[in-house]
Order: C-alpha cells, then sequence, then structure tokens
C-alpha cells in the first residue's frame, strides 16, 4: 500500500525520467544515480547517502506496475485531479466522491452509487475492497497501513541491496630498483592471507598502483575489491631515473674531455653501448643514447649520460710537467670572468 507522503514525493524528478518514461528508461535512470550516490563510491557523504535512499524509493515504486498506477492515481488527485466531498449525488456542484475516487481505482466507473460498490471496515468479500486498507493507501492506521511490500530498504521502499562489492585493501612493498623497471611477479601477505600479483613494469618509488580484483571479496554473487599497493623502489648504485628515462654518471678523464674519445657507457641489461665524447666537451654535458631507457606504451625511454670530468690524485713527473706547460698556455685567460659579470646584474 502507498504511504501519505507519496502526495508530497515526485518520483519521477527524483529519478530524472519523464512521467510516461518506460520501466527501461526508470531502470536505467535508477542504475545510474545508484552507481554514482552508492556510500560506497561516496563514503562519509551524508548528503549522498540520502539521495541514495530517495532514488531507492522511487525505484521501488515505480519499477511495480501496481505501485506505480497507485502513486499515479494519487498524485493526479493532489494536483486537482479529483475532490473529496461527502459522496453520493447529494455532494455539492457534482464533484466526486469517496465512490466515485475508490470506484475509480477498482475499475468501478465513476459515478457508481453505493449500491453498486459497498466498503467494509474488517475482511470484506470477494471483490469488495477492504476500508481499512483504502485509508492505509492515504496514511491512516488501517490494517494495509505500513511500509509497501518488499519490506527492508529505506523507510519501506528501497529496493533490496543487492550482493556487495569486496572492500579496497591497502598494502606496501618493496621493490629493487630493477623490479620496479622490468615488472615482477611478487606475492604478499594482505590481511592474513598469501596474495600473488603482477606488478607493471615501469613503477615508481611511492606510487600506488591498484590491482583489480586482489582485495577482499565480495558477497556471493559479487567482485573482490581492489589492492591499493604503495611501491617504495630501493636506489640504484649506478642508475637513476627521470620519468622513464635513466640515469647515469660516466667519469671521463680530462684528455678525453679535452681531446675527444670514444668510450663505453653501462646500460640496465648489462650490454654497454659507445658514445661519442666531442673534443673539449665540458663537465656536467648530457650525452642522449636513444631507447635504452624504460619500457612504456609505444616505445621506451632513453638513456642519458651525464660527462663528470675526473681530476687525477697523482701526477707523473711528465705529467706534472704536461700540466704546467697547459697552464702556461692558458696564462690571462679567466674562465669565471663571465661568472662575475653575470653576478652584478
Amino acid at each position: 500500500m502507498a504511504s501519505q507522503d507519496w502526495f508530497e514525493k515526485d518520483f519521477y524528478a527524483i529519478l530524472g525520467v519523464p512521467t510516461d518514461a518506460d520501466a527501461g528508461a526508470i531502470k536505467k535512470a535508477y542504475r545510474k544515480l545508484a552507481r554514482t550516490l552508492h556510500p560506497d563510491a561516496k563514503p562519509g557523504d551524508a548528503a549522498a547517502e540520502q539521495r541514495f535512499k530517495e532514488i531507492g524509493e522511487a525505484y521501488a515504486v515505480l519499477s511495480d506496475p501496481e505501485e506505480r498506477k497507485q502513486y499515479d492515481a494519487i498524485r493526479s488527485m493532489s494536483h486537482g485531479g479529483a475532490r473529496f466531498t461527502a459522496g453520493g449525488p447529494g455532494g455539492a456542484g457534482g464533484a466526486a466522491g469517496f465512490e466515485d475516487l475508490f470506484g475509480g481505482l477498482f475499475g468501478q466507473g465513476a459515478g457508481a452509487g453505493p449500491g453498486n460498490v459497498r466498503y467494509t471496515t474488517t475482511g470484506g468479500g470477494a471483490g469488495q475492497p477492504n476500508l481499512e486498507d483504502l485509508l492505509g493507501m492515504f496514511g491512516q492506521g488501517g490494517a494495509g497501513a505500513g511500509p509497501s511490500r518488499g519490506g527492508g530498504g529505506f523507510g519501506g521502499f528501497g529496493a533490496p541491496p543487492g550482493p556487495r562489492r569486496g572492500a579496497d585493501v591497502t598494502a606496501r612493498t618493496t621493490l629493487s630498483f630493477r623490479q620496479a623497471v622490468d615488472g615482477d611477479t611478487i606475492t604478499l601477505g594482505v590481511n592474513g592471507s598469501r596474495v600473488t600479483t603482477r606488478v607493471p613494469p615501469g613503477v615508481k618509488d611511492g606510487q600506488t598502483i591498484r590491482l583489480r580484483g586482489k582485495g577482499a571479496p565480495g558477497d556471493q554473487g559479487a567482485p573482490a575489491g581492489d589492492l591499493l599497493l604503495t611501491v617504495r623502489v630501493e636506489p640504484h648504485p649506478v642508475f637513476g631515473r627521470e620519468g622513464h628515462h635513466l640515469t647515469v654518471d660516466l667519469p671521463v678523464t680530462f684528455s678525453e674531455a679535452a681531446l675527444g674519445a670514444t668510450v663505453a657507457v653501462p646500460t640496465l641489461t648489462g650490454e654497454p653501448v659507445k658514445v661519442r665524447i666531442a673534443p673539449g666537451t665540458p663537465s656536467g654535458r648530457v650525452l642522449r643514447v636513444k631507447g635504452r631507457g624504460i619500457a612504456e606504451k609505444g616505445g621506451h625511454g632513453d638513456l642519458l649520460a651525464k660527462v663528470q670530468v675526473v681530476v687525477p690524485q697523482r701526477l707523473s713527473d711528465a705529467a706534472r710537467k704536461a700540466v704546467e706547460t697547459l697552464r702556461n698556455e692558458e696564462a690571462g685567460a679567466d674562465p669565471r670572468a663571465d661568472l662575475f659579470d653575470r653576478a652584478r646584474r
């Protein structure tokens, strides 16, 4: 039976559908709103929870053909579709009486007199509506009053909740630099159970990755939650990382930097590559080796080798004399002059 608040609530507006919407459109609108407003999607949002209850109540009524028919009739009356008098031919102005109202609801036809339809206050005979049930439609305390059929839900109207998806679970793990770059299959202890999962290649230090279906199990027929895994990546003794590029400091001798040379550079795969040091290469210059970085969709990053000119700690007599000769050749040249000029600006 309907509740008195049917007069006040516009279930069509709550679901955002027109009054002539078919069952498919009503179901589609409800599912879309339920996904958005479900408490799991908006935890702690009291307004969303209230809206979720309202759409559940609206759907419970509009998805049931009989309840929708009664609701439409009551809403029509609340907007001037019928007026109430003492009934019978003596009603003022010929307005419809209770007999006309109830006769219309139960197929008796308007204008049926008391001799054609009888109303009882207890269980009537076959085909005779129970007046207490009819009053229950308007929120009165008859035998039929109370929540609509189905019980449960929100205020007696909400659709019973279906199987609930499992909860998301958080966890942490530490990977080696190589594991993070290449990806790896790892086993974790999560909530007392062992979970084996694949970590995708290229994960960064501090990144949280979502592993679908690796969280807590859901109700029967519902999917498991997700595992939110925060990753710590151990530093590598040689390589660093800038986005999807690998970085490496490349030591070169003074003569290699001054005169130019071809030198080997290590890669993460273990296979060295050759790079050309141009004559006069300064310390700090970055040399790029294409495609030797971290794998990503559509290709690889690069290997960035940063030149570090190594100053010898000990010099032989011949080397010292050579350096002294170079110093004499450079007499009068000040490599810091431009630095001081720019510092004064």
